[in-house]
């Protein structure tokens, strides 16, 4: 594990443009993860190898997690992407354990754009389930006074996504630093399960809070056919009485 710090150094710059090394893995992360995924998916069988069963495995528990919280409807086109964040940043915050190497997500610039595509996504789920119209309307509700209210939140919960990954991550290769320099190398194993430990937490929580947030844009789509029926249903019998 390097040390870690807030400023990454450049490790190679074309055409003016400076990638970092967080950058640089993290797109190397993403062709790796991209050509397994292809492998795996070209070479399934009906009997299945142990990498494929590990493969489904996965899938299956990822998809009884997103499940739980977004309507059945559309489990299959959020599983994709809650999907990826929770293999990508898992895999990232694992190559912390790699000699020589830092978990790209330590870094407060990959976890930002993380966060920015969690932004995104939240109102492209939204917009596709409700309509423009309708997702717009429920940023108006209960009443036009929370619009400011709405959009503040909207703000800080895209900066805590951001913040929270890069300060655990940060926090956690300089704590086991800080130990190997005190005791050496005769707690490495403590040290390993620690950090695989805290991977899997990490990369948990980041993906079910985009869940959960991904989830509250979909019940736009709820309210607005709820208003709907209300305005639409008919009078009751006392009403229409002379």
């Amino acid at each position: 594990m390097n040390s870690t710090g807030l400023a990454s150094p450049v490790w190679l710059q074309v055409l003016g443009l400076r990638l970092t090394g967080p950058a640089l893995l993290s797109m190397a992360l993403t062709a790796l993860l991209t050509g397994l995924a292809y492998w795996i998916g070209r070479s399934t069988t009906a009997r299945g190898g142990r990498l494929q069963v590990a493969a489904e495995l996965a899938v299956t528990l990822m998809r009884d997690a997103v499940a739980e919280v977004v309507p059945a409807a559309d489990v299959a086109r959020v599983l994709p992407f809650v999907g990826t964040l929770w293999i990508f940043i898992l895999a990232a915050n694992l190559l912390g354990l790699v000699p020589g190497l830092s978990a790209p997500t330590r870094d407060l610039s990959v976890t930002a754009a993380l966060a920015a595509l969690v932004f995104l996504a939240v109102h492209v789920y939204g917009v596709r389930a409700a309509g423009w119209r309708a997702y717009l309307r429920h940023y108006l509700t209960p009443n036009p006074l929370m619009l400011p209210f709405h959009l503040v939140s909207e703000l800080t919960r895209t900066l805590a996504l951001a913040v929270r990954l890069f300060g655990n991550m940060m926090s956690l290769e300089m704590a086991a630093l800080l130990v190997l320099l005190v005791a050496g190398f005769l707690v490495p194993v403590p040290l390993l399960v620690l950090h695989v430990i805290e991977a899997l937490v990490q990369a948990y929580i980041f993906g079910i809070l985009a869940l959960i947030y991904i989830g509250s844009a979909l019940e736009a789509r709820g309210a607005d056919a709820a208003a709907a029926a209300t305005s639409s249903s008919p009078s009751s019998p006392s009403e229409n009485a002379p």
